[in-house]
């Protein structure tokens, strides 16, 4: 089976978040089950294209609501990731630095999807699916079906996968025109509260939906930004698949991001001798239990919270755990929390930024992942913790529910919470430091979950399921 991933992030070649780690695993791993599967993305202007070699293998021009654009694919030469990439460079569009943030997002993308569909069209041999993912794909289906030119694809199965709904992509009726010329009396597919909305346009469109896990389905049909009435309606076709991780990657005994590699059995040493090289750089004290949080700091993760949990833990439980924070985002957020570093007593500090290397030496040598998030379709972060012995302390929502089982239940290894508040928060941390005190059930913990199977192996096999179910 041949299967085309059309994506705006994948890593390593440009990442924001988890959709970017989702699309660097999951293609090869459906090449390991014997399947062609192929990544399709925007031509940013980052390290990767720099560093590696490509080859052109089409061009061809199109128009963009009268303007008309060059676009060029090339693909990846060494086939590295274990699956082909393909690159879609559209002059002045899409080679840019960032990967969002601009004022044209939605001509640029709209350009990406449709240099996509026109290349796809001139292949001798049609692949067997066109998988898609969030808003920036989503009016694929849509075209696919519905624009005149590209008939000839209206039968390849198409599926949208959904890595967070809170995002849609909306846009007013006066760009309709950027969409190739499709049938007006399908106009009801694009609309959404008086605007084009291409989230919504993929759920009516394509022939599947997925979710990054069960229960961030389950959620979006009570709780999706204003889509809950089109999840409802839509819940036939929707189902979810929870995300892995890439056990090559993140693995503690060969982790290329460590000084000081280890296992199940060896992690006990293993992580004293990473956290003590952590607590040494960020000035900490290397006694007590090591907090830390890895992620964008905005409301959705939370993050606007910390400043007073941590505050309220040093006031009320007392100085006797550590925290350290990696993450960028809301600048009031940042400064609240730069602004606590001029209290710290060896017990707390910040990095504002992005740092593939810091997070993975944090997730090596923290006793505790905090994951405190409002919303969390699957979450990644947690899984990378278990992957390296550090006990995720985590609010049940989402994938985090579907993920983490809480201590004090049969089998259990994390710390749950069920509010997104600082009450709850600071109760799940003093929990945390009461299991700190019990070595040899933090020792059974870490054993436990360093043994947990969270890989792409079953999560990849669901996914080609679903596209066989379709054939």
């Amino acid at each position: 089976m041949e299967i085309i991933h059309v994506t705006a992030e994948c890593y390593p070649i440009a990442k924001a978040g988890g959709l970017g780690d989702v699309l660097g695993a999951l293609p090869k791993y459906q090449q390991v089950l014997g399947h062609t599967s192929k990544v399709v993305m925007p031509m940013y202007k980052t390290k990767y294209l720099y560093t590696h070699q490509f080859d052109v293998v089409h061009k061809g021009g199109s128009n963009l609501a009268g303007y008309f654009f060059d676009y060029t694919i090339i693909k990846e030469a060494s086939n590295e990731l274990g699956f082909e990439l393909y690159l879609v460079d559209i002059n002045g569009l899409l080679d840019r630095e960032q990967i969002y943030g601009y004022e044209d997002d939605t001509e640029r993308f709209i350009a990406f999807q449709i240099a996509v569909l026109d290349w796809i069209c001139s292949w001798a041999t049609f692949p067997h699916v066109i998988h898609v993912h969030d808003y920036h794909t989503a009016l694929i289906p849509f075209m696919m079906q519905h624009s005149y030119r590209y008939n000839a694809l209206a039968n390849i199965p198409s599926v949208l996968t959904i890595h967070n709904a809170q995002y849609q992509g909306q846009f007013g009726w006066q760009k309709s025109n950027c969409i190739p010329a499709w049938d007006p009396w399908k106009s009801g597919l694009l609309e959404w509260n008086n605007a084009i909305n291409p989230l919504v346009t993929g759920i009516k469109s394509a022939w599947k939906v997925t979710t990054v896990s069960p229960n961030y389905m389950n959620e979006l049909r009570s709780n999706s930004n204003g889509l809950e009435p089109i999840f409802e309606y839509e819940k036939g076709k929707c189902s979810g698949i929870l995300n892995g991780i890439d056990v090559n990657v993140w693995n503690p005994a060969t982790d290329k991001y460590l000084n000081h590699h280890f296992n199940a059995d060896t992690s006990e040493n293993g992580k004293h001798k990473n956290k003590q090289e952590l607590c040494e750089t960020f000035g900490l004290s290397i006694d007590k239990p090591l907090f830390v949080f890895i992620g964008r700091l905005v409301g959705e993760k939370a993050a606007d919270l910390l400043p007073q949990v941590i505050s309220d833990c040093f006031n009320n439980i007392g100085r006797t755990m550590n925290f350290l924070i990696l993450g960028s985002g809301e600048p009031i957020v940042e400064r609240a929390l730069e602004g606590l570093k001029n209290n710290s007593e060896n017990d707390f500090n910040v990095y504002i930024g992005y740092n593939e290397t810091l997070s993975h030496k944090m997730y090596a040598g923290a006793d505790f992942l905090l994951m405190p998030s409002r919303v969390e379709p699957c979450g990644l972060n947690q899984l990378y913790a278990l992957r390296y012995g550090t006990v995720p302390v985590v609010r049940k929502t989402g994938g985090l529910q579907d993920t983490v089982k809480d201590f004090m239940e049969i089998n259990g290894y994390g710390v749950t919470f069920n509010n997104a508040d600082v009450g709850d928060i600071t109760h799940a941390i003093f929990r945390s430091l009461q299991l700190y005190q019990n070595s040899e059930k933090m020792t059974e913990i870490r054993t436990t979950m360093m043994e947990l199977d969270f890989s792409w192996d079953k999560s990849a096999d669901d996914y080609i399921k679903l596209y066989a179910s379709l054939q």
